[in-house]
């Protein structure tokens, strides 16, 4: 199932080119007061929401998936978790650009351990990456994002994915620099996710993802998820080992070679196998 928030955080159900508006199954989702659990509502409700998109779909109106503004299908994030430097190729060109390692030494994923984005950062393809800092370098860097399902801590590598809800596009940007990584990359608008949620029943092989990212119709990122250093399993056990993971909790699982700068007036294109294709602009802030 591929489920998208668009507009005025509508619910939608994608079927091919199609959004289907089913927002009158978030009514099942349970009303809370202060203080609210941690997590995401609707992911700590999705198998009774996915019930109520069944039962709603027949008769739901639809819109072409062109006509709607498509927001972070994840609203409440507790984390915004990126693992740096988890695929070899993009290890190697860290350490020979200047430009990416600002006189730094670049280390492996198991020395940086992992980071964490502001979930202030996070936005919908539509909404488009707000260029802060032009006189800097700002770049892409095109990611599998992994959707946590339920609160967990030390879960075993052998049970991660049964802590999986779905998966995204995501697209962790950051302004080149010396200063701390999650403050570089906690940007407004520097965590793009989407274009929707693919529920994790409709990929069984996360682990074995074609994706590549173009800039104004040049391709500069091109790979595939066998490629991670740390997989996905690894990730969530490692992940589990330091912070307790709430629903909707996003762990951006590390970018391949070929990141490189944007600039204001730049339209991002990326397309993932299995989860879709998402268009971003790029402006200054």
């Amino acid at each position: 199932m591929k489920i998208c928030r668009f507009d005025n955080d509508r619910l939608g159900l994608v079927e091919g080119e199609s959004v289907l508006d089913v927002t009158a199954a978030l009514d099942i989702v349970p009303a809370v007061r202060w203080p609210a659990p941690p997590g995401d509502a609707l992911i700590a409700n999705l198998d009774n929401v996915r019930d109520e998109i069944d039962r709603l779909a027949p008769n739901a109106p639809a819109r072409d998936i062109a006509d709607v503004r498509l927001l972070s299908p994840i609203a409440n994030p507790t984390k915004v978790i990126g693992a740096p430097v988890n695929y070899s190729t993009h290890a190697d060109e860290a350490k020979a650009d200047t430009g990416i390692h600002h006189g730094q030494k670049i280390k492996s994923i198991d020395e940086y351990g992992l980071f964490l984005k502001a979930s202030s950062a996070l936005v919908g393809p539509s909404e488009g990456v707000a260029l802060r800092f032009t006189d800097r370098r700002n770049d892409h860097e095109v990611e599998l994002a992994v959707i946590i399902s339920r609160t967990v801590e030390k879960i075993s590598r052998g049970q991660a994915l049964s802590a999986v809800a779905g998966y995204a596009i995501g697209l962790d940007m950051t302004v080149r620099g010396s200063e701390d990584r999650s403050f570089r990359k906690s940007i407004d608008s520097y965590a793009v996710l989407g274009p929707w949620l693919v529920t994790a029943d409709e990929i069984n092989e996360p682990g074995n993802l074609d994706f590549e990212l173009s800039v104004n119709g040049e391709t500069r990122q091109k790979s595939n998820t066998s490629q991670l250093i740390y997989d996905i399993p690894r990730l969530i056990e490692y992940a589990t080992s330091f912070y307790t993971l709430h629903p909707g909790d996003i762990i951006m699982t590390g970018t391949p070679a070929g990141v490189g700068p944007v600039s204001d007036g730049d339209v991002m294109v990326v397309e993932f196998e299995r989860i879709g294709r998402m268009e971003v602009g790029v402006r200054a802030a």
